[in-house]
């Protein structure tokens, strides 16, 4: 058998196994909560021990660290409006409103998380080291890979990890107080790595074409369907040599900051990448056979459940070497395919499960990545919370507050990294 041949088939039969992992049943109904003006105020009543957030990730969590390095390329208007329109103002955070983060820290009592770049704040409580672009893997080992289309930031992992290790070391006066205070914290690890993904898909450079008439050939046919639908689709078998480094910077930061003495952790999966307006847009698939029952594209949500099936294997790894920690999977891709089931019943328009709320170009998805929310030309719809896509690539207020009741309160993260009191 060819070599490409046979990659062709160990691929095709690893996207069905996690399609078949994919499908388990999920464990519970949709939260079915109304989304509040304002975050409540804190009650500053510890939960569960709970006295401390650190958290680390992208522009699914950050709160304003990356409008105070100097926002560039497609995220630009992240500190300006429509972005923050549902709380009154544009704070960094890529929503109309407040992130998961923010519902989890009212959760427990605890005042919002300040960026780590607000010279400012006051981080008694937590800090918030999350910024917009940021990825997993560090931009100059993404670059020997080959992934050089990389326009936001350089503050990956690795260096909101230092940062974390400078502000702990400037906060204690010793590792054993470091410990001290980690015992009581709750330290969350992402979502991060998805840009990785990004920024390869976007890198776009196949090295093969199928020939001519190739169609009827299985493994040609195949790899050149692939590689044809879409601008950004079309680097997902190139992206895939990327899993295994993505999940090994996430889990080696996971090591670090245990043995640093963090008890309790959560470290959540990707999203279903095909569900994104973004990338819709871009594949513009024809084919419905590319579709799911929900409108998202199976390709790239098989893609996405490789990343998470790989990061879960991680997980159970430095579970059997920290017996002594909680260490939670928070399961994205599921809640939010939860959620996207049962759009409807939590208010959300079915009709705009796919398209961006703000944005341009109209069509399907409302979604033109050379004119993003906020640029010259763009509208915003008139009910943001009745869509679960704020700008085609971020979530609204309304869907990060039922991401954070279905995975701290419905069991989507697990094992339980919080025991909340019954009410």
């Amino acid at each position: 058998m060819a070599p490409t041949t046979a990659i062709l088939r160990v691929l095709v039969a690893l996207l069905l196994l996690v399609g078949c992992l994919a499908t388990r049943p999920l464990p519970c109904s949709p939260a079915t909560t109304k989304t509040p003006a304002m975050v409540p105020v804190p009650t500053m009543t510890a939960v569960d021990g709970i006295t401390a957030i650190y958290n680390f990730g992208d522009s699914i969590s950050d709160t304003g660290n990356f409008i105070r390095e100097g926002p560039v390329g497609l995220m630009e208007h992240t500190g300006e409006p429509p972005y923050g329109s549902a709380i009154g103002a544009a704070t960094g955070r890529c929503s109309d409103g407040y992130l998961m983060i923010d519902f989890l820290a009212a959760d427990l009592g605890l005042p919002l998380l300040s960026p780590y770049l607000d010279e400012r704040a006051d981080f008694t409580h937590g800090v918030n080291f999350a910024v917009t672009g940021a990825t997993a893997v560090d931009t100059a080992s993404l670059q020997s890979m080959g992934v050089d289309n990389m326009p936001h930031t350089n503050s990956s992992l690795s260096v909101q990890l230092q940062r974390f290790k400078d502000h702990m070391a400037s906060a204690s006066n010793s590792p054993s107080e470091i410990r001290e205070r980690l015992a009581s914290s709750l330290v969350m690890l992402g979502e991060i790595g998805g840009n990785d993904y990004n920024y390869a898909f976007a890198t776009n450079r196949p090295r093969h074409q199928a020939a001519a008439g190739a169609d009827d050939d299985w493994p040609h046919s195949l790899y050149y369907k692939f590689y044809n639908t879409g601008q950004m689709i079309t680097g997902a078998v190139e992206a895939m040599a990327l899993v295994p480094h993505v999940v090994a910077a996430i889990t080696g930061a996971a090591r670090e900051l245990l043995e640093m003495g963090a008890t309790r952790m959560v470290i959540p999966g990707n999203f279903p990448l095909g569900c994104a307006p973004s990338y819709l847009s871009a594949v513009g698939e024809k084919d419905p056979a590319a579709y799911d029952g929900n409108g998202c594209l199976v390709g790239l949500n098989l893609f996405a459940q490789m990343h998470n099936v790989a990061l879960q294997q991680g997980i159970r790894e430095l579970r059997a070497t920290y017996p002594g920690a909680t260490i939670a999977y928070a399961d994205y891709f599921s809640a939010y395919v939860r959620m996207l089931r049962a759009a409807s019943g939590l208010g959300f328009d079915a009709a705009a499960a796919t398209k961006a709320c703000c944005g341009a170009g109209g069509g399907e998805y409302n979604f033109d990545m050379d004119r993003m929310c906020g640029a010259t030309g763009t509208t915003v719809c008139e009910r943001p919370d009745g869509y679960l896509s704020w700008d085609g690539v971020h979530l609204t207020q309304r869907v990060y507050q039922v991401m954070n009741e279905l995975l701290y309160h419905r069991g989507f993260a697990y094992p339980a990294p919080i025991n909340f009191p019954r009410t």
